[in-house]
């Protein structure tokens, strides 16, 4: 038996894809226990689940499976425990077309996201586990990792793993970098101002900006943007209402959601991340990548789960067409 290379981490046996990565996500891979309740209970109270479901997840696996839906090719940097968990998702990105080769199989038990569904909305809990290796030499010391961050024409990133792993992809990638500083955790200027977009929700925002409360007018959403400095452009998430575009040069542009009769949010978020991506690279310039975006997040909110939400391309509603004016 070979031995593990240094850092306690194997590659995952798996099929390569041939050709280059259009997008590739650095990111997190997790098993989701989903537990729907009436409502969050309050510290010290134990309450009962009306529903229990495990699933691959984790915000790096949920944005490289959305990617590869809309028709990307995608490769997946990350990490899993060597148990059931990580094969599983595994399996399952392999089942979804991804290029695995850079997911490695660690010592550390695979990551685990414990969701409380409340039926649009979920409040999450998560243990790194595995997650916790893909770190800076993870990504600079394997060679697969490596081309697949230089080789691909997108990257995308979260914070569920070390931030040392989004230092490694600023230095490595040729192309557009993307960062969606999810969940809210403080990311050092250094770090956050060498990617091209900063994709953020309101608190994540606030989060980066180092501010006690997140901003609630659109005003004050553009007024943190700009206070951070920071030289890219920004689309920051709204939920309900929407996002808005706030380009390094140039006015702010509101962007409406799509209305649909939601029932799980769970990767709405990630949808979006995934589908703004997709509209870059289909040459959309940021506005019109963010509407494309739109439409995606909202069929995922219509259906349940997370992976499981996600939508293919032709699934996806055509954008409404601007009335014709009369003569």
């Amino acid at each position: 038996m070979s031995a593990r290379p240094e850092g306690g981490v194997t590659p995952a046996l798996a099929p390569q894809v041939a050709a280059s990565p259009e997008v590739t996500v650095v990111g997190s891979l997790n098993m989701d226990i989903r537990l729907t309740v009436d409502r969050i209970p309050r510290s010290g109270e134990t309450i009962s689940a009306t529903g229990l479901k495990r699933s691959p997840g984790g915000k790096g696996a949920n944005q490289a499976v959305a990617a590869a839906r809309l028709g990307r090719r995608v490769a997946m940097v990350g990490a899993v425990g060597d148990d059931d968990a990580g094969r599983a998702i595994t399996a399952r990105l392999v089942a979804e077309g991804l290029d695995v080769a850079s997911v490695a199989v660690s010592e550390q038990p695979t990551g685990t996201a414990v969701i409380l569904w409340e039926q649009p909305e979920s409040t999450i809990v998560i243990e790194a586990g595995a997650n916790a290796d893909v770190d800076e030499q993870f990504v600079d010391s394997r060679d697969a990792a490596v081309r697949a961050v230089a080789d691909a024409q997108v990257v995308l990133c979260q914070c569920e793993t070390p931030l040392g792993a989004l230092a490694a992809v600023t230095r490595l990638a040729t192309g557009t970098t993307i960062l969606n500083p999810a969940p809210a955790v403080p990311v050092p200027a250094e770090i956050r101002d060498r990617f091209d977009v900063l994709v953020p929700n309101r608190f994540e925002l606030a989060t980066l900006a180092g501010a006690p409360e997140a901003p609630e007018a659109l005003a004050d959403v553009v007024a943190m943007v700009r206070g951070l400095a920071f030289p890219g452009d920004v689309v920051v998430t709204l939920g309900a209402d929407g996002s808005v575009v706030v380009p390094r040069d140039g006015l702010p542009t509101p962007v409406p959601a799509v209305r649909v009769d939601a029932i799980d949010t769970t990767a709405a978020g990630d949808s979006f991340c995934a589908a703004l991506a997709d509209g870059l690279l289909r040459g959309e310039d940021l506005v019109g990548a963010a509407r494309w975006a739109a439409r995606v997040a909202a069929v995922t909110t219509t259906r349940d789960g997370a992976i499981e939400s996600l939508p293919l391309a032709d699934e996806v509603p055509a954008a409404p067409q601007d009335p014709t004016p009369e003569h």
